[in-house]
């Protein structure tokens, strides 16, 4: 197939005139005021700043979480907000991981059982959805771990299965909120290497929120949140 350099290739997210606001003890709070916001297809974006200012509110309207007050929210050109129940949990299932600083897993259920959740709702069957899990938590280095019941693991075992569980339908775009917020200097240095290899190896997107200096480093950009607009600062 030829291909046509003339042709912009479309971003992966593209979020076009974003409010969001909340109401705290009958004040209005303003977090987001027509902001913009555009990712590209395996592009890292770490959101930094203060504690307060809407990253979380942020990564929760790129995931469809939250819905804006008023904008348009693009996924592949397509307006989610528009998007009935059903079809936003199916996007969310399809095409994006969530990582969040508590694992969130189910402690009565394995390492793979967890792992395989996203899979099983999919509607793929048990043999498949169990290769998968197999597969994605022995790329995260938890080949031993597979039965081990999550309460029988370490912290960074535990976030590395949930890594798994985000993963382990090789979404387009994985949302990390404080994903090494837990972890000792270790196990954030490990659980970091491993976000940016399989960046890599899955040319996933990939928007982290962290307080985290050297994992925002890593990151092609960084963005923060400004008078209610997405700034970017590198």
């Amino acid at each position: 197939m030829l291909e046509h350099p003339d042709v912009p290739i479309k971003p992966l997210i593209k979020a076009v005139g974003i409010c969001k606001s909340f109401q705290n003890a009958g004040n209005r709070i303003e977090i987001l005021t027509d902001a913009a916001f555009s990712l590209e297809s395996g592009e890292t974006v770490a959101v930094v700043g203060a504690s307060g200012i809407g990253k979380s509110t942020f990564l929760h309207l790129m995931g469809t979480l939250e819905q804006p007050d008023k904008g348009a929210l693009l996924f592949l050109d397509k307006d989610v907000c528009r998007f009935d129940a059903l079809s936003l949990a199916r996007l969310r299932n399809e095409s994006i991981g969530f990582v969040f600083q508590f694992h969130h897993l189910l402690p009565e259920f394995t390492a793979l059982e967890n792992t395989m959740m996203p899979a099983l709702i999919q509607g793929i069957k048990k043999p498949a959805a169990r290769e998968a899990a197999e597969q994605i938590l022995v790329r995260v280095g938890l080949k031993e771990r597979l039965t081990h019941r999550v309460t029988k693991l370490s912290g960074g075992e535990q976030q590395r299965v949930a890594l798994a569980r985000a993963l382990v339908l090789k979404p387009r775009v994985l949302l990390a909120d404080e994903p090494t917020g837990n972890l000792d200097r270790l196990n954030s240095d490990q659980v970091h290497e491993l976000l940016m290899e399989l960046n890599q190896e899955f040319d996933m997107a990939m928007v982290v929120v962290t307080h985290n200096a050297e994992l925002a480093s890593f990151m092609a950009k960084r963005v923060t949140i400004l008078d209610g607009k997405i700034i970017t600062t590198q």
